[in-house]
């Protein structure tokens, strides 16, 4: 379940309110492209920085826009009430299944990790995608702590960041992964850079910023990549370099908001405050590489 490619846009902002209209049209874009999935309230979705109505509408929105194509919501919160909470508000909009990241203000132990799961997955029988996010959550999660989690009722995929240093380890960390988790159990990587090599060797999913704001571009990509068109995925990846070493350096949230206002979907500032998106050379400087890659 979720296996291809799973666009993750962000969540646009204008004057501080969340604008739907604009949410609908990154979403329906992905949709048209042929994405597979549609995540929602991620990380580049900005869940943190959103009211539960809100949260609520932005499921309701992408469904509505997505038309057939699955979206996966974001549930993650400090409390696990909240997360089910949130959950639940994402069956009742919808939403094929839910990604949850273990966010925290407070350090989380491991027992605290597996708690919060198995709160969710009791409460709420949505399909889960388990989220490794240790960049903002501090959150890494050890061999034990994947097979536990991995166990769990309803857990359908593991969304891990990938791994530098190119295919051959990348194919080991996904047959690492593997291992730990059950077979009926999917395995994806996200961190857009590295997660192509991820899919080259043999990863069911790539979570991509990229598909959220240039959805033809990663769709082309992944089917590069599925097809053995190693031309193609070279030139793609080369052509792409720039933009994706941005979101290596600078975040997948600022990189998409720069290139969702600078191509006009959105309306600028569209992030919520305080955060900010990237200066005038970086924006010239990912749009280029993208265009470079839409004329291949």
């Amino acid at each position: 379940m979720f296996a291809g490619v799973s666009a993750f846009p962000l969540t646009p902002v204008r004057d501080e309110e969340l604008d739907e209209d604009a949410l609908g049209l990154l979403v329906a874009r992905a949709a048209e492209a042929g994405v597979d999935s549609v995540g929602v309230l991620g990380s580049t979705g900005n869940a943190p920085y959103l009211s539960v109505d809100e949260r609520r509408r932005v499921v309701e929105r992408a469904v509505l826009e997505a038309g057939d194509v699955p979206v996966l919501a974001g549930v993650g919160a400090l409390r696990s009430t909240d997360v089910v909470a949130l959950a639940l508000d994402a069956a009742d909009a919808g939403a094929a299944g839910m990604l949850l990241a273990p966010v925290s203000y407070h350090p989380l132990t491991e027992a605290e990790v597996l708690g919060l799961y198995e709160d969710v997955t009791s409460a709420v029988p949505l399909p889960l995608v388990v989220y490794e996010n240790p960049r903002t959550t501090g959150v890494t999660f050890s061999d034990v702590l994947w097979r536990d989690v991995a166990a769990l009722p309803h857990v359908v995929a593991v969304k891990s960041p990938g791994v530098p240093g190119g295919v051959q380890a990348a194919q080991a960390r996904v047959a690492h992964l593997r291992s730990l988790v059950p077979s009926h159990v999917g395995v994806g990587a996200s961190g857009d850079a590295v997660a192509v090599a991820a899919l080259a060797a043999g990863a069911d999913t790539w979570w991509s910023v990229l598909a959220g704001v240039a959805p033809g571009v990663a769709v082309r990509l992944a089917r590069a990549v599925r097809t053995g068109d190693d031309e193609l995925v070279a030139a793609l990846t080369d052509a792409l370099g720039p933009a994706l070493d941005l979101i290596t350096r600078r975040g997948g949230v600022r990189v998409a908001a720069a290139l969702a206002e600078h191509r006009g979907f959105v309306d600028g500032p569209c992030l919520p405050r305080p955060l900010r998106g990237l200066d005038g050379a970086e924006t010239a400087t990912a749009d280029a590489a993208l265009a470079a890659a839409e004329r291949l």
